[in-house]
């Protein structure tokens, strides 16, 4: 991983692709937003090229920054894309297009922004950069995103541990977690039927995972404000999608 030098007053753009919406601004060097936050549709079919394009036109509107962090919702090692559920549908809901996935399987991701911008770019999982803005640093944390789908990400002691795509596990009925969980299923049983099945999800993430804690993120969290989830549960905000940019450049992701 190459290493950088930035000013002490270091402006940060950070990016949160997601199924529906790319959201980006620029934060300080002490992590605070520095700018409105702009938002975008996410463009369907999208091929590598298409999303790249996509966040520099996000990034046009977010001008002065010294480097760029994005979260991307799949399975991200070194720049380079292994797994990606979402970008590999020709619509948001539609199936997956084979076309795609040969498109976006291996894709240098990192790389190619890395050419596109004129400033340094760290790529990771969106669950991961999400998680690096609330975790506290102490025993197992794991976070899990509800949006589009069901990413997760896991730390201990405050270090990032590789990332596993979890919510693609088996869960209930012969589904998976996103299955479950996903905004599809959000929709199609409705809010209270889900709510039940999120809090039957966080029993089952923990009967294997034995995490300390489990914090909720992602676009749909915000309907489970009120809700008891138990006591090593916590709900943050999706704007921790891109606060997590500042902490991924401080942690070995």
């Amino acid at each position: 991983m190459a290493h950088h030098s930035f000013p002490d007053d270091v402006v940060t753009l950070s990016i949160d692709i997601g199924g529906s919406g790319l959201k980006g601004a620029l934060l300080n060097a002490q992590g605070e937003m520095a700018s409105e936050r702009v938002r975008i549709e996410t463009p369907y079919p999208c091929p590598p090229s298409r999303l790249v394009a996509t966040i520099l036109e996000l990034s046009s509107q977010l001008p002065g920054f010294h480097r760029v962090s994005v979260g991307f919702p799949g399975l991200v090692r070194d720049g380079r894309v292994f797994n990606i559920p979402s970008l590999t549908k020709s619509t948001l809901e539609g199936d997956i297009d084979p076309e795609l996935v040969e498109l976006w399987a291996g894709f240098d991701l990192g790389g190619a922004l890395d050419t596109a911008f004129t400033a340094p770019v760290r790529v990771a999982n969106d669950a991961d950069v999400q998680g690096s803005a609330v975790i506290q640093g102490k025993g197992f944390e794991f976070v899990i995103t509800l949006g589009t789908g069901c990413g997760s990400a896991s730390f201990f002691d405050g270090r990032l541990l590789p990332h596993l795509e979890l919510g693609h596990a088996p869960f209930r009925k012969g589904e998976t977690f996103e299955d479950q969980i996903g905004n599809a299923a959000r929709r199609e049983v409705g809010k209270e039927r889900w709510i039940k099945r999120v809090v039957r999800a966080i029993d089952a993430f923990d009967s294997f995972l034995f995490f300390d804690h489990i914090y909720i993120g992602g676009g749909n969290a915000r309907l489970l404000e009120g809700v008891d989830l138990g006591p090593k549960a916590t709900v943050v905000s999706n704007t921790a999608g891109i606060l997590g940019g500042i902490a991924i450049w401080e942690r070995d992701i």
